[in-house]
């Protein structure tokens, strides 16, 4: 189980409340296909992403990041329990999907730089640290199916 302080709980449950999901959820989705195209392989049935134009204006894009979002919200209500929290959809990426694990990493490091950009100067080293603590914990949560 993992232990948070409360200045890393307050944090993340901050950060979850004034981000807009609309923007920061397709932006970070946008960015990863954009800056890791190989990613893109997992979602050949979105149509067009030839290019970053065709990626950030893509609907299907748009919506999946506002999903990785609310998936996200998920673990800010059950910080306690994240790993149970997100073990249907470990085995659905895992199974189904047979995402590459490493994928994670890279989405949230992607979701890190728009958050960053998002909150500006109030994106302190001490708020980088909680918010990089709860992705390593949805990231190690997400992998805890693969073999």
């Amino acid at each position: 189980m993992v232990k948070w302080t409360d200045f890393e709980r307050a944090t993340i449950q901050d950060i979850f409340s004034k981000i807009d999901y609309d923007v920061v959820g397709p932006a970070a989705f946008s960015r990863c296909l954009i800056v890791y195209p190989w990613t893109q392989r997992y979602f050949g049935s979105f149509g067009n992403l030839y290019n970053a134009a065709a990626i950030t204006s893509n609907p299907k894009v748009a919506a999946h990041g506002k999903v990785v979002l609310a998936g996200l919200e998920k673990a800010v209500k059950n910080m306690d329990d994240i790993k149970t929290t997100y073990n249907d959809l470990s085995m659905f990426h895992s199974e189904k999907l047979q995402v590459d694990p490493d994928n994670f990493n890279l989405l949230a490091d992607c979701l890190t730089i728009v958050v960053a950009g998002q909150m500006g100067a109030a994106f302190t080293p001490e708020v980088h640290g909680a918010f990089q603590k709860f992705l390593a914990v949805v990231v190690a949560s997400l992998r805890k199916q693969y073999h």
